[in-house]
């Protein structure tokens, strides 16, 4: 009871300031009538709720199932089921990632506005699911990357200096319509399901190896699931482009 007590007043000094932003707003800016503040008070408490908890949730099983997994995987010595439980927690958590769906469905629709695929339903489901599918195994690809920096003491800034690298000379070939979604897409996967497991994948890790050192080798996780989805998603849109 005493962990709830303390997020709902974390909640509510977090979300105090937005609700008297957009209040003033509507009320001095944009002359709302004062009962739509009862619309925004309703959202406001469905929100603070949501948050609640969801930030218990995650301290009550997201960070310690994360952590446990990647101790025992380490205790048990076998990188290849490291490597294959990364992945499939990689894919797995942003194929499920709702900032993702959303974005996706908005590509889809623009593209079909566009004339890029066929305005039919179908169509922009399967554009959707693609771009997710790409995302997703671009994410899995990432934390593989990620548990063998670790694994390895691989340099983390070479390794990041080099993926933007490749981001530049991608962005110079690849189609225009799909610049801008593959950035978003590496800002997407790093959201409400998937940050959290990633965090605690990657400092569980480093905390299980002889010689790691959690904080300078247990994040930059979440750095490569942004990278790689913007390098896939491009790449998606040059072959798109090279096969149509």
């Amino acid at each position: 009871m005493k962990a709830v007590w303390r997020l709902t007043l974390g909640s509510l000094r977090d979300i105090t300031p937005i609700v008297i932003v957009i209040s003033v707003f509507q009320v001095f800016v944009l002359n709302q009538p004062i009962g739509a503040l009862l619309i925004l008070a309703e959202g406001a408490l469905l929100v603070l709720v949501g948050l609640i908890l969801f930030i218990y949730g995650l301290e009550l099983a997201l960070f310690p199932i994360g952590e446990a997994l990647a101790h025992a995987l380490a205790r048990k010595g076998s990188v290849v089921w490291l490597v294959v439980f990364a992945f499939l927690l990689g894919f797995g958590t942003t194929v499920a990632e709702p900032a993702l769906i959303a974005v996706a469905g908005e590509a889809a629709e623009a593209a079909a506005n566009a004339g890029a695929i066929a305005n039919t339903g179908d169509a922009k489901a399967g554009y959707a699911l693609g771009l997710r599918f790409t995302v997703a195994l671009s994410v899995g690809v990432a934390l593989i990357l990620g548990v063998l920096r670790i694994i390895t003491g691989w340099s983390l800034p070479a390794m990041i200096i080099s993926g933007y690298a490749i981001v530049i000379a991608l962005t110079l070939f690849a189609p225009k319509e799909t610049i801008g979604i593959a950035y978003d897409s590496g800002g997407v996967t790093t959201s409400t399901i998937t940050v959290p497991l990633v965090t605690a994948l990657g400092v569980g890790l480093a905390s299980s190896l002889d010689g790691r050192n959690p904080m300078t080798d247990g994040f930059g996780l979440i750095a490569f699931a942004s990278l790689t989805p913007i390098i896939f998603v491009l790449s998606y849109g040059l072959l798109f482009a090279w096969i149509g």
